[in-house]
């Protein structure tokens, strides 16, 4: 299964100025597989080296800070000579913060070395307050697979066809149709891509929430790795109320659906943690929607949601049986999965920010995006029926050049509204710039 993110690996190992790179993302979204696949397209020999696996290698690091001779020491482990025909392959670095620390003299003494690396906790290890190589490594962030990459192998013709579109028309009755079933077929699998492949090669949604139930194990084996005892119930409360939080008309994230009681200063810490860790994604209130965002958001506000849609819906426990009942998938408590599938596009998509907007108790955005210059509201609606009170306001307030609705409806452009039909999420930023050519503009 081709992932997006295999570009800029290739892109990154032809230049000569290449510095060590650091793949983020969470547990089981990949990153094993597309650093050994970068090996195998690149270089003559890949030496991999699982901190987890083999924790006698953190001795290597732990004793010297001599590049040179740590290299040597890693190609007598690997069986041959490390050089620049040959990808060094560190995975799990949480599990040795002195390998992070290293990449410094990697990067200074012996930048003909290629370097790549993993870990499914790196994002707590990066705020740990361990020695980190400021200027001295790249960054790349592996998401779950995105409807736009699973596409392909369910459907290469639709995959092909929506590649290929052009405009801001309506998408053909033929292939809509199918894109519509087959985004469903995705909300029920999520992208983790052990899911994904689950689904595909057995053809059995049993098979696809087996390894959704191990995954979200394998995730509670990861908050308890938490190095205080005490916070480990917290994490676990607060992930398991995503779905109560996400449920609620206005799904601010409140301590209370945790625990009744609950302060901010008790849970916040936590909520951080999780965030880092990579298994929820936190979108911050905005007052206004101003440039850049960033500068108007409110710390206290924000709303929690999860990695991945699948993992979502088998939090929630809502039967894959939903997938052939009509449009209840999309309308099953309140539509969160639908909410949560646009949020995990847009941060696929690496937008500048991405936050809400509401005004008081009277109107509610789901998001609002900054791309570039410009800062564009989007809803996320789970049904045919679209009409949108607080989109109104907003248009009242702020006049934004275009707005995006994501709905069950066709493709269209008209007024400034961009409808964008939920299985074309990943191509908003495409069509965002196809919109303002439309008007005149051009993209800033």
């Amino acid at each position: 299964m081709k992932r997006a993110l295999e570009n800029f690996l290739l892109e990154w190992s032809d230049r000569p100025d290449r510095l060590p790179l650091i793949i983020q993302g969470a547990r089981q979204v990949g990153k094993t597989y597309l650093m050994k696949w970068l090996g195998t397209a690149r270089f003559a020999r890949t030496a991999y080296f699982n901190f987890d696996e083999r924790p006698e290698l953190k001795s290597l690091f732990e004793a010297n800070k001599d590049v040179d001779r740590i290299i040597t020491e890693l190609g007598f482990a690997a069986g041959f000579r490390l050089d620049s025909d040959s990808l060094l392959v560190l995975d799990e670095l949480q599990d040795c913060p002195e390998a992070l620390g290293a990449l410094k003299y990697f990067a200074e003494r012996r930048p003909e070395i290629p370097v790549v690396c993993a870990g499914s906790l790196l994002g707590i290890l990066l705020h740990s307050g361990h020695s980190f190589p400021v200027g001295k490594i790249e960054f790349a962030t592996l998401h779950p697979m995105t409807f736009r990459e699973v596409l392909p192998v369910w459907s290469p013709s639709s995959a092909e066809f929506l590649e290929g579109f052009g405009g801001l028309e309506a998408i053909p009755d033929y292939f809509f149709s199918d894109l519509q079933n087959l985004f469903k077929r995705y909300l029920v699998s999520g992208g983790m891509p052990q899911a994904v492949q689950a689904l595909t090669e057995s053809g059995t949604l049993e098979a696809c929430d087996r390894v959704l139930d191990n995954l979200l194990l394998a995730y509670r084996v990861d908050l308890a790795k938490h190095p205080k005892a005490s916070e480990v119930a917290k994490l676990s409360s607060i992930f398991d109320s995503l779905p109560s939080q996400l449920a609620r008309e206005n799904n601010k994230f409140l301590y209370r659906l945790v625990r009744s009681g609950a302060r901010a200063r008790e849970y916040e810490d936590s909520v951080e943690w999780l965030t880092r860790s990579g298994l929820v994604h936190r979108v911050h209130l905005v007052s206004k929607p101003g440039l850049p965002l960033k500068a108007y958001e409110d710390s206290n506000a924000f709303k929690l949601y999860a990695l991945d849609v699948g993992l979502l819906r088998r939090l929630a426990r809502l039967p894959a049986s939903v997938y052939s009942d009509g449009d209840r998938l999309f309308t099953e408590f309140h539509g969160s999965l639908t909410e949560n599938y646009v949020l995990q596009s847009l941060v696929a998509q690496d937008f500048m920010s991405i936050n809400y907007w509401n005004s008081g108790n009277t109107a509610e955005v789901d998001f609002v995006v900054q791309d570039g210059q410009e800062v564009v509201p989007a809803e996320a609606k789970s049904a045919t029926n679209v009409r949108s009170r607080s989109m109104s306001v907003y248009v009242q307030k702020f006049q934004p050049l275009i707005r995006i609705r994501y709905s069950l409806r066709n493709l269209d452009f008209w007024g400034g509204m961009l409808n964008i039909p939920l299985f074309m999420a990943d191509w908003t930023q495409e069509l965002i710039k196809k919109a303002k050519a439309e008007k005149g503009q051009s993209p800033r």
